[in-house]
């Protein structure tokens, strides 16, 4: 599937300022600490780490490419592939275990159209719908355990949702029909 929620990874004046901006905060010799503050960046500007991204954050800080590359596979926060243009992260932490987070996220799916048996639980977490719109992942406590299920999409965060309201969940972000109502 091409990437069209997201724009191609090009540094922009601007997103060269911020790095800046960024680098600055540290002293000359520990620059290397921005590593972070730096793939933050660019997840937020492009969706995820790809190879030209870790590539230019590591000859900003005057890093081998692996370095970065360490950090980014690392961090389960950190995406190196790209996911729908609505990311859900449901939380698969005991509370939400028991709350019913796994039914939740095979609900997700199935309203989506997406196959998870292709993912994995570190290195490509991420599925991704056949349209590219919505994606999901299992997540390690997203700390709100008296109120589970939760799931973050995108970046908003959402308590007690249970199966039945997932698909009043997708209606929220864009409209999803389940692969056998079309049937």
């Amino acid at each position: 599937m091409d990437n069209t929620t997201f724009p191609p990874f090009a540094i922009t004046p601007e997103i060269d300022a911020e790095a800046n901006k960024r680098i600055s905060q540290y002293p000359e010799d520990k620059k290397r600490s921005a590593v972070l503050p730096l793939l933050h960046i660019v997840q937020h500007n492009f969706g995820f780490i790809n190879t030209e991204a870790t590539e230019w954050v590591a000859s900003k800080l005057d890093l081998e490419p692996m370095q970065v590359h360490e950090v980014v596979s690392f961090y389960p926060g950190l995406r190196e592939h790209s996911p729908g243009k609505y990311h859900m992260r449901v939380c698969r932490t005991l509370s939400c275990a028991m709350a019913g987070s796994e039914e939740l996220m095979e609900r997700l799916c199935e309203l989506t159209g997406i196959d998870r048996s292709k993912s994995d639980s570190h290195h490509n977490p991420i599925a991704v719908s056949p349209c590219g719109q919505w994606s999901v992942e299992f997540a390690e406590c997203l700390a709100s355990c008296g109120t589970g299920p939760v799931c973050l999409v995108n970046d908003d965060f959402h308590e007690a949702v249970n199966p039945d309201g997932a698909q009043e969940l997708l209606n929220k972000y864009g409209k999803a029909a389940s692969p056998a109502a079309n049937s």
